[in-house]
């Protein structure tokens, strides 16, 4: 099977439903995927991918997790994996943002996620698809694609990093408190992510020569690492997907986000 796009159109993924070894992977609730998914995805859960370590509530699992999770939907390294949720992409893009750390070869996002499937009538298959299993060892491949609260520090101030809150105004400005302080990281600019969706369209990616002027007029430019973060790295998650497929070379997402960050009176805040 050729490889697939990051961005993976409706039409594009009905054409590879046949395809061998492809791996669909429904983001949303049991409930929900037993009533109609795309036929032969399987469904994950979202919560499966993350570790709660108060306050930091939105950490990446340990390896040992994931390897037992990946190896159950028989996830393999070379396995294309399509990823798809209802609510915008955040759930999908958390778990190809995950094996883009694990340093899985192929992920591809599913471009408005099941709305747009369903608003082209693509066809849906109700019941549970039981995986074969495999045998997964989740390795962190590619640190590159996250950052800690100790990597941050030591870059903050620095001419070459972009750091982009994706949280809503509201919460990046201090009036809506999530944490023991608000604010911001010092430095950072703000996009609320859902900017990135086209809410005509089952909130598809924006065209990218607007998603590009979008995020160069805020200082968030190629040349640049860029590290985003939320408050649990739900909403960046997306956001790391976004740049990926803008080609933005250097891009981190921080796990521990807000959560970590504005409940660590030692760390400083804007």
């Amino acid at each position: 099977m050729p490889e697939l796009p990051l961005l993976l159109e409706p039409e594009h993924l009905e054409r590879c439903l046949a395809a061998p070894g492809l791996l669909i992977v429904d983001m949303r609730s049991p409930e929900l995927y037993v009533r109609g998914h795309i036929p032969g995805a399987i469904q994950l859960n979202y919560t499966s991918l993350i570790q709660a370590v108060p306050p930091a509530m939105g950490l990446m699992a340990g390896l040992d997790r994931l390897s037992a999770v990946f190896s159950a939907i028989g996830l393999a390294p070379d396995r294309p994996v399509v990823a798809y949720d209802d609510e915008g992409g955040g759930r999908a893009s958390r778990l190809l943002w995950t094996l883009d750390v694990l340093g899985q070869r192929q992920g591809s996002l599913l471009d408005g996620g099941l709305p747009a499937w369903v608003a082209e009538r693509w066809p849906l298959q109700a019941g549970a698809v039981r995986p074969t299993p495999g045998q997964y060892q989740a390795v962190l491949a590619n640190p590159a694609a996250s950052a800690d609260k100790d990597y941050i520090l030591s870059r903050l101030g620095q001419s070459d990093l972009a750091l982009l809150d994706t949280r809503s105004p509201a919460e990046y400005q201090g009036i809506e408190v999530r944490a023991a302080r608000g604010g911001h990281i010092p430095g950072a600019v703000n996009l609320n992510w859902t900017e990135a969706m086209d809410p005509n369209r089952q909130r598809r990616f924006k065209p990218a020569a607007e998603l590009r002027r979008r995020l160069e007029d805020i200082g968030v430019t190629p040349d640049k690492e860029v590290i985003v973060y939320c408050q649990t790295h739900h909403r960046s998650a997306h956001t790391y997907m976004v740049l990926k497929y803008l080609g933005y070379p250097r891009v981190r997402g921080y796990a521990g986000a807000w959560s970590e960050w504005g409940n660590d009176p030692t760390l400083p805040v804007a």
